[in-house]
């Protein structure tokens, strides 16, 4: 025998009613997503509330606290034309002066504005009383690897043979390297990209004064 419809929503509300009953209220949420990760659940519970007293979070005894640490906080400084870029941090200065700037296309020669450049830098190494200088020379992705790395490390030694004859201090000691076209700065897929990127950087510590 077909039951009639009225009774058909009977057998539904009570079998609903056993379910809640049986399995506790459940609450769907239409934007829940399965592949979401773990913890990321909606809750509507209330957070959980920390007992400042519990011995768990207390310091075992003859334990203390790290030392405070200052966070090193950088500073980016860049020329409007992009031919010089300055980055400063609590703990050293780094100035990458745009290759153009200082050579030819494809050369390693130092042009005639770029004597006064590393003058420049020399004399902020001084006031900084630094006394370990690093030279890493870039370029940008065209040409061949092997070519870029020759070419960087030619260009940072060119500097170097500037800043050392101008500070004229044997106290201080040099890190020169031609990284090629590893570690851009900017997108290689654009000319004003590349051409950031073609750069030779002189960093040094900060005094401590």
């Amino acid at each position: 025998m077909t039951p009639t419809p009225r009774l058909t929503l009977s057998i539904t509300a009570v079998a609903l009613m056993l379910a809640t009953n049986v399995y506790g209220t459940t609450t769907a949420h239409a934007d829940d997503d399965p592949n979401d990760p773990p913890g990321t659940e909606p809750s509507a519970s209330a957070p959980v509330e920390v007992d400042p007293n519990d011995p768990d979070l207390k310091l075992p005894d003859g334990a203390t606290l790290a030392q405070a640490k200052v966070l090193d906080i950088k500073s980016v400084v860049e020329e409007q034309s992009g031919d010089e870029r300055r980055e400063d941090t609590n703990t050293s200065v780094t100035l990458a002066l745009q290759a153009e700037v200082l050579f030819g296309k494809d050369s390693a020669k130092l042009g005639a504005e770029a004597k006064s450049r590393i003058t420049g830098i020399a004399e902020e190494i001084k006031t900084q009383n630094a006394s370990r200088v690093r030279v890493f020379g870039f370029t940008d992705n065209l040409g061949s690897s092997a070519h870029g790395d020759v070419l960087s490390k030619k260009r940072a030694n060119a500097v170097h043979d500037v800043l050392s004859q101008t500070l004229n201090d044997p106290s201080v000691t040099y890190e020169v390297r031609g990284y090629g076209e590893q570690y851009p700065i900017s997108d290689n897929s654009t000319e004003a990209g590349r051409k950031k990127n073609r750069r030779v950087e002189i960093s040094f510590p900060r005094s401590e004064g």
